[in-house]
């Protein structure tokens, strides 16, 4: 990924006003944000008719460039931007309703976030973002306002006047050369596009005097207002680089086979827990520290694979963003890496698919208690933008205790790495057939649904031992040909209520399945009344534990009335 750089130019002035309610910046930050985060650049302009309209604006302005690098690196930049300006928002509406009625903070805002050679824009009120290009002024957003009478307009939508903000978004692909126009109502109000174009075409080497001479143009037309413009000309978009991507990846050989006894940077193998085509797997002992760890390292198949490579080396990055009790930790040691392999934390027990063998039919409250431990690993996945992808019985572990821990997690997407458009991007659907939600076969973008329909998998072979469409579909045609097996063919003591949360959870159209883990997992409870009421199914179907409860309650009472009988004869 090639870094993203940038010229500005920026001038601002009070005009006729005796204060200058407008803010304005870029943040250019250090490696490695830059290219995860891109650069961000905002204007704001502060509303002269409420309090404080100065500290509106810059806290608009400050917050944004500032927390937007503090959000978490796999979220993509909506979701980014989104939280941001949600608690700006709420912080100036929270200080609007403490103030005297019909004043308070409100701003306009307009903001840019350069990444991977896409604009990302966000803008409400009725400051602007244009696009300059062979020329040609193009306006990037647009003015919220409403007018009233023939000669008032008044701001329809900006930051601090509801409680909830509604911030348009949109995605603009820029070029090297191409020179983006930030300016408030007091220039771009007082004079045309074509002006603005024309001067910074005239001060083309000097950005700062361009920005200057927009505002004394608008000042000259007659401007009101405050006056504020700022240039921002794009020298290098930041679009992937191919050949700079292949060679970070190639930076570390392959490790070579490690064999039981043998030393690699300090850690000595005990045995291989697992081999595959794509990888292997082994406990080691971390001779500084005599930790058990386990050690994974890239199949030689792949020496020449960037794309494998790439993601092998996502799963270490991912395992260290996320912290939970459910997920395996990354292991970061001191000493430094002549190979490319990863080390994690070593959770002794069994896989699930192990437990699962030894129970093959376990009670229900063991199989809720697990599935409750999945879903809060997973919760730490989804909070970070990131799906799992891969959720099956071996890749979770059980430790001694009866805690529950995902510990693959190699075909994780990432929502801010999808924004950057590597070079060696995704080849077809990833996951496990059987496992795997039918959407993704026919290339659907990855959503929290489709771990919501492994995890509903993964419950239904705890309870019956099998599949709930009774074999591993493996293409989008296999799967139109089947149909869900009710869970009470395989096992005929789990209630009717609890089949149909299983088969919601599992449904083939991503539509009809649960939105959120939460519901499911409330279903899988406790009955759900639109599950349980079936005037045609009989009570020993609906509810196989109240039928047996109130049948030995009522063989309790005939009992006690034929002895009463009897003793009275």
């Amino acid at each position: 990924m090639s870094k993203p750089a940038i010229d500005i130019g920026q001038h601002s002035e009070a005009g006729p006003k005796q204060a200058n309610e407008d803010s304005f910046g870029v943040m250019l930050p250090e490696p490695p944000l830059c290219e995860t985060k891109g650069l961000a650049m905002a204007i704001a302009d502060g509303m002269s008719s409420c309090d404080n309209p100065k500290e509106a604006s810059e806290t608009a302005v400050k917050s944004f460039l500032e927390d937007y690098y503090a959000t978490h690196e796999s979220w993509s930049v909506e979701t980014s931007v989104g939280r941001v300006l949600t608690s700006v928002n709420r912080w100036l509406y929270s200080q609007s309703q403490s103030a005297a009625a019909g004043k308070g903070m409100v701003t306009t805002f307009t903001g840019a976030v350069l990444k991977a050679g896409v604009l990302h824009v966000f803008h409400i009120g009725d400051s602007r973002l244009s696009l300059l290009r062979g020329g040609e002024l193009r306006p990037l957003t647009r003015a919220h306002r409403v007018r009233i009478g023939e000669k008032h307009d008044y701001l329809s939508r900006a930051l601090g006047i509801d409680v909830m903000a509604r911030v348009d978004h949109r995605e603009v692909p820029v070029e090297a050369g191409d020179i983006l126009v930030f300016t408030t109502d007091g220039v771009h109000d007082f004079i045309k596009d074509g002006l603005i174009a024309e001067l910074i075409h005239q001060h083309t080497d000097d950005l700062n005097s361009a920005a200057r001479a927009i505002c004394a143009a608008a000042l000259k037309a007659g401007a009101d207002d405050n006056v504020t413009c700022q240039l921002v000309r794009i020298v290098n978009p930041g679009e992937p680089d191919e050949k700079a991507w292949l060679k970070r990846l190639a930076a570390l050989p392959f490790p070579p086979p490690l064999q039981p006894g043998q030393v690699m940077d300090g850690l000595r193998i005990i045995r291989e827990l697992h081999a595959s085509s794509r990888s292997q797997v082994y406990l080691a002992e971390d001779t500084e520290t005599g930790r058990k760890v386990v050690v994974k390292t890239p199949s030689p198949n792949y020496e020449d694979d960037a794309a494998y490579i790439e993601h092998f080396m996502r799963e270490e990055w991912i395992g260290r963003l996320i912290d939970s009790p459910h997920v395996a930790k990354i292991v970061q040691r001191q000493t430094p890496r002549k190979f490319l392999y990863f080390c994690m934390e070593h959770v002794a027990g069994q896989t699930l698919r192990q437990w699962m063998d030894d129970r093959p039919r376990p009670d229900l409250a063991q199989v809720r208690d697990i599935a409750e431990q999945i879903a809060q690993g997973l919760r730490a996945f989804h909070r970070r933008e990131i799906i799992h992808q891969d959720l099956k019985p071996d890749n979770i572990r059980l430790d001694a205790d009866g805690t529950v821990k995902i510990i693959d997690f190699g075909s994780a997407h990432v929502a801010s790495l999808e924004e950057l458009k590597l070079p060696v991007g995704e080849r077809g659907p990833r996951g496990t057939a059987g496992y795997t939600a039918p959407e993704l076969l026919e290339g659907a973008r990855p959503h929290k649904k489709q771990d919501i329909f492994s995890l509903g998998v993964i419950i239904y072979e705890m309870l019956t031992g099998q599949l709930p469409y009774g074999k591993a579909a493996e293409s989008a045609r296999q799967w139109q040909r089947l149909d869900y097996v009710p869970a009470r063919k395989h096992r005929h003591d789990v209630p009717v209520w609890l089949d149909r949360a299983l088969e919601k959870a599992v449904a083939k159209n991503p539509a009809r399945r649960y939105d959120t883990m939460s519901a499911m997992l409330l279903d899988i409870k406790r009955p759900n009344p639109a599950f349980a009421e079936d005037a045609g199914a009989p009570l020993l179907e609906r509810d196989p534990e109240r039928f047996w409860k109130g049948l030995a309650l009522l063989s309790l009472l005939l009992n006690a009335i034929l002895l009463g009988l009897w003793l009275s004869s």
